[in-house]
């Protein structure tokens, strides 16, 4: 069963947060400062029903099983051993995880993000552009998910072994931990010269940051100094997607969220995502929804 609070932050602001009954895995926010903890894959397929954007960053590993999933506008496979980074501000959408997966988890608030200050994320936030996932050796995933049942038992211990203050310098670890990893797998499997990933990944990076203004690819290309048709022609070969699709994507995924996980109006939403006139909106998401947003917002 869902709860769904809706909390005042900054006078009339509102920050809305979904999170299991059984004070699992926080859908948008995470309730507290730091959440610890371990997830099936029936768990998790229960976040499946929709895309949702994260404010909480998240730190995760599979201990086994399998997934699929959707973040930002790329879609990956996760095996076993496979670690995750999202930042705040990710869009996610769970396909499925397999009924033997066992995920282990650290998420942080944005609230803890925004009031403490940390060693080593800017570079984690500069390589988190490419991918989310680092695959680690079964050692590695290993230790991690030792590391993880480790503070699992100093959370939940009387007293607590873990505060806000601590949890900074865990913060710290495991980001430059991630760091490592991800430096050592660049350099065994990443190609740092293919000049048409890099576009790809640079063009992704800008549909993401403005796709609620920008709805045009001559906008980026534009911004990217190459021309229209060889950035078309690039993402096509790297994503086998049109660069137009990634943009449709980013809209319709973040309208969706809005319309499952808050009280925004429609008009409000279709302004929030750059489109002056509703009707248009409403064609535009029925178009590639085959649903109204009035009827998406109403069906179970």
């Amino acid at each position: 069963m869902y709860l769904c609070a809706r909390v005042r932050t900054n006078g009339r602001k509102l920050r809305y947060i979904t999170a299991m009954q059984d004070n699992t895995i926080p859908l948008l926010d995470c309730p507290k400062d730091y959440l610890i903890g371990d997830a099936s894959g029936r768990i998790m397929n229960e976040y499946g029903r929709y895309p949702c954007k994260i404010q909480c960053t998240v730190f995760a590993i599979l201990a086994r099983g399998n997934a699929r999933a959707t973040i930002n506008v790329t879609q990956y496979d996760f095996h076993a051993n496979d670690a995750l980074l999202l930042e705040s501000g990710s869009f996610l959408l769970i396909h499925e995880f397999s009924e033997d997966a066992l995920v282990y988890y650290v998420l942080f608030s944005s609230s803890f993000m925004e009031k403490n200050t940390f060693q080593t994320r800017l570079t984690a936030n500069a390589m988190h552009m490419h991918s989310p996932i680092v695959t680690l050796t079964a050692e590695q995933a290993g230790i991690m998910v030792n590391s993880c049942k480790l503070l699992i038992d100093a959370t939940n211990c009387t007293p607590s072994l873990l505060n806000t203050e601590k949890m900074v310098n865990v913060y710290n670890i495991l980001q430059m931990t991630y760091n490592g990893f991800f430096r050592a797998q660049s350099e065994t499997t990443l190609r740092p010269q293919d000049r048409k990933n890099e576009i790809y990944y640079e063009y992704c990076n800008l549909v993401l940051k403005h796709y609620h203004e920008w709805h045009h690819v001559s906008k980026y290309a534009e911004t990217m100094h190459i021309t229209l048709p060889h950035l078309c022609a690039t993402i096509k070969q790297v994503s086998n997607k049109t660069a137009g699709d990634l943009i449709v994507e980013a809209i319709i995924t973040d309208a969706k969220a809005k319309l499952k996980l808050t009280n925004l109006q429609v008009k409000e939403i279709a302004l929030s995502l750059g489109f002056d006139n509703v009707a248009f909106f409403n064609r535009f998401f029925k178009t590639h929804t085959s649903v109204t947003p009035k009827a998406y917002r109403l069906m179970v």
